[in-house]
């Protein structure tokens, strides 16, 4: 999977949490969830339930912490499904 196809399915992922004072345009592969898109912590969990169950893959506890932005996600979802 190309990571062209991942941040395909991970936007609308993304646009579902996304606060009504952001729009959906502003997501892009360097945003950051929550300075640039305004997303709270709690969505930030929801995502990621989201993200597990769309790639059928686990986050641990590390892989949290270095998710930032959309980037990040990516790497993450690449590293995870290449095992």
């Amino acid at each position: 999977m190309t990571s062209e196809e991942i941040f395909a399915l991970l936007e609308p992922i993304i646009k579902t949490y996304l606060p009504q004072d952001v729009s959906a345009k502003e997501i892009n592969r360097e945003s950051d969830l929550t300075r640039e898109l305004n997303i709270n912590s709690a969505h930030l969990v929801d995502i990621i339930l989201d993200i597990e169950d769309v790639f059928n893959i686990e986050f641990k506890n590390d892989d949290m912490e270095k998710l930032r932005n959309v980037n990040d996600a990516i790497s993450l979802i690449e590293q995870k499904i290449a095992v």
